[in-house]
C-alpha cells in the first residue's frame, strides 16, 4: 500500500513539474517572440526617424545653413547604412543631431519639423516598448528552474538597446498657449 502511495506522488510531481516546464518554455517563447517584434518595430522607427532628419536637411526652403544641412544629411546617411553592431553610436549622433536642429526650429518649415518630432517621439516609444519586453525576457531566464534547465536553449540573451533619445525636438516654448512652467501654478493676484 506504501509504494502505490508513493508511486502516485512520484506520478503526480512528474506531471506537475511537465506541466511547469512546458508552460514556462511557451512563455519564454513567447517573450522571446515578443523582444524580436519589438526589435523589428524599433528598428522601422529608427529608420523613419533618419529618414525624416534626411528629408528636413534636403528640403527646400529651408533657412538652414549649407554646412549644417549637409551635416545633417551625412548624420542621416550614415544611420540607414550603418552596420547593426554599430547602430547605437549612429542613432546617437543622430539624436545629437536632432538636438542641434532644436535651436534652429523656428526658422524651419513647419512640414518637416513636424514630421521630425513625430519619429523622435515614436522612437522614444518604441525603444520602451523593446527594452520592456527584453525586461521581461531577462527576468523569466534569470530564475533559478529555467537557467538549469536550460529551457532557453541556445538563444542568445536579449540586450537593451540604450540612445540618448531625451530631445524629442517637440513643440518651441514660444508656441505654448501660456509662457508658464507646466509644474509651476500661476499666481492669482488679490483684488
Amino acid at each position: 500500500m506504501l509504494s502505490i502511495g508513493w508511486l502516485i506522488a512520484a506520478v503526480l510531481v512528474a506531471i506537475l513539474l511537465t506541466v511547469w516546464v512546458t508552460t514556462t518554455l511557451t512563455r519564454l517563447d513567447r517573450l522571446h517572440a515578443r523582444v524580436d517584434a519589438a526589435q523589428a518595430a524599433l528598428d522601422a522607427q529608427l529608420v523613419r526617424r533618419a529618414a525624416a532628419l534626411l528629408h528636413l536637411a534636403e528640403m527646400p526652403g529651408s533657412a538652414i545653413s549649407d554646412p549644417f544641412a549637409f551635416e545633417l544629411a551625412a548624420t542621416a546617411h550614415q544611420a540607414l547604412a550603418v552596420d547593426p553592431l554599430d547602430r547605437r553610436a549612429a542613432e546617437n549622433r543622430v539624436g545629437r543631431a536632432i538636438s542641434d536642429l532644436s535651436a534652429h526650429r523656428a526658422v524651419l518649415p513647419a512640414e518637416g519639423a513636424i514630421e521630425l518630432s513625430e519619429a523622435a517621439t515614436r522612437v522614444l516609444i518604441a525603444r520602451r516598448f523593446y527594452n520592456d519586453a527584453v525586461r521581461d525576457t531577462r527576468t523569466l531566464r534569470a530564475r533559478r528552474m529555467p537557467r538549469l534547465l536550460h529551457l532557453a536553449g541556445h538563444r542568445a540573451l536579449p540586450q537593451y538597446f540604450d540612445i540618448d533619445d531625451t530631445s524629442l525636438f517637440g513643440e518651441p516654448e514660444a508656441g505654448r498657449a501660456d509662457n508658464a512652467s507646466p509644474d509651476i501654478a500661476p499666481t492669482r493676484s488679490s483684488l
